[in-house]
């Protein structure tokens, strides 16, 4: 059984920085790219970012980019996200997901491409 588990988030105040983790299992994560999506209430999930299986190829939301970035240990089977300059318009619920097709160069920014998702961890951002 395919299971993701994100931990990181938390509540930190404007201009500050979390790290993102998830960590995968049940699924040889290496051969499949990784993507993070948020969710704030009322709104729809949003992509935020994504990397390629060897993490050579990494893609942007354009409202986070140059503020986040997103990496990968494959030997931990974990992609992480480190979030620095946060604002409040990054409070949402963040999600990992991994994609449905193995060996991706070309990250998809579509929630349509990722098969699993992560339960969830709620980053908070005060002003």
């Amino acid at each position: 059984q395919v299971q993701l588990v994100e931990s990181g988030g938390g509540l930190v105040q404007a201009g500050g920085s979390l790290i993102l983790s998830c960590a995968g299992s049940g699924r040889i994560f290496s051969r499949y790219a990784m993507g993070w999506f948020r969710q704030a209430p009322g709104k729809e999930r949003e992509f935020v970012a994504a990397i390629s299986w060897t993490g050579g190829s990494t893609r942007y939301a354009d409202s986070v980019k140059g503020r986040f970035t997103i990496t990968r240990d494959n030997t931990k089977n974990t992609v992480y996200l480190q979030m620095n300059n946060l604002k409040p318009e990054d409070t949402a619920v963040y999600y990992c997901a991994t994609a449905g097709s193995p060996f991706g160069t070309i990250p998809s920014n579509s929630r349509n491409a990722y098969d699993y998702w992560g339960q969830g961890t709620q980053v908070t951002v005060s002003s």
